[in-house]
């Protein structure tokens, strides 16, 4: 049991050293978090576009619904 724990922490040792990192350990300052800064920037514009479009089907379908239950001349 231990061997296998040691197993596997030694394998992520190794997948952690074959990743690359969002940031330059080169830089000094905020230019070091350039990549991060610049995709976390990207999500959270994808995050707001996504949301109005939803928000906007949204109020379509509920004017659709009021029209179907309510009536077009009521």
């Amino acid at each position: 049991m231990i061997g296998s724990i040691r197993k596997f922490f030694s394998e992520v040792g190794l997948e952690l050293r074959k990743t690359t990192w969002p940031w330059d350990a080169k830089e000094r300052g905020f230019k070091k978090f350039k990549e991060l800064t610049d995709s976390t920037l990207v999500v959270v514009v994808g995050l707001i576009i996504l949301g109005a479009y939803v928000a906007a089907w949204d109020f379509i379908m509920i004017g659709v619904m009021k029209l179907f239950t309510l009536g077009i001349g009521k």
